[in-house]
């Protein structure tokens, strides 16, 4: 089913060769563990060899990606020349391949210049190796068996499933029934001021349109309909009011939930203005 299509394109993206590498007849579990934890794992080597085999010196190009998977929220441009040491033309060119290739995105900042965009990474196999095996030294040949449920790969499943969201902006706008207006699609985050007692808020997705209105996106992986609690409220709300102050916007501002099934019909789903499912991000 599509939930699992969607668990299955968190771990090996859209990448044909890996597709093939799939047995139908067994579960996605089986799969993960016969590709990823066997010892002679397929996908379990395969890291070095794609990057080798993609770019001549590929070492430069791995510091990068394996940054960017430590920081799966993005970091600027600023922020990377600080942790690699690599800066100027050279880190133009590193940046611009892996973009070509998919690896990475580049997203500007809501109200900010291009200096402060934000590069993510966008490629699940290498988010799922440097999260899951390369410091695995469990010897566990049925590991994602044993640890699937458990809390650091549930939050796992709802990080890739904003990085789905983020690589399906067109089917999200046609579902918002906004196809056919300029839109602007950034990211938007601010730190907290412990001197001026400001929290800090992050919203990774928002999409600023022509008619003066703005979707602040929320993207959510559930296996069941979405139930916003009452705290999730208040959190909403906040981040909202932190926006409109920080950006001095003077757009409407509309929450948008992106979820799997949908969001359940509650007493804390009044500030939802639209919402898209993953029917919708399987539309062309």
């Amino acid at each position: 089913d599509r939930y699992q299509i969607l668990q299955t394109y968190m771990v090996l993206g859209g990448v044909p060769y890996y597709l093939s590498l799939l047995n139908v007849s067994d579960s996605i579990v089986g799969n993960i563990d016969r590709l990823f934890f066997a010892r002679n794992g397929v996908l379990r080597m395969e890291f070095d060899e794609l990057y080798n085999a993609l770019f001549a010196n590929a070492d430069n190009y791995i510091s990068i990606v394996k940054l960017l998977s430590s920081h799966r929220e993005g970091l600027i441009r600023d922020e990377i020349i600080k942790a690699t040491k690599i800066e100027g033309g050279t880190l133009s060119k590193l940046l611009r391949n892996l973009e070509r290739c998919d690896f990475i995105i580049k997203y500007s900042q809501f109200g900010n210049s291009k200096k402060g965009s934000i590069y993510r990474i966008v490629d699940f196999y290498t988010l799922f190796y440097y999260k899951f095996i390369a410091d695995d030294s469990s010897r566990d040949e049925q590991w994602w068996q044993h640890n699937f449920m458990t809390d650091a790969t549930q939050s796992w499943h709802g990080l890739s499933f904003e990085l789905i969201c983020l690589t399906h902006l067109p089917q999200i706008k046609n579902a918002l029934q906004i196809g056919g207006i300029s839109t602007q699609a950034s990211s938007w985050r601010v730190a907290a001021d412990k001197e001026k007692e400001t929290e800090g808020a992050q919203i990774d997705l928002v999409i600023s349109r022509a008619d003066r209105m703005i979707h602040l996106c929320e993207m959510k992986f559930s296996v069941k309909p979405y139930t916003i609690t009452a705290a999730y409220e208040e959190k909403i709300r906040n981040r909202m009011a932190i926006f409109a102050q920080n950006t001095k916007t003077t757009y409407s501002l509309l929450i948008t939930f992106v979820t799997v099934f949908g969001v359940t019909d509650g007493m804390h789903s009044g500030l939802l203005h639209s919402e898209v499912t993953a029917n919708d991000l399987f539309q062309p």
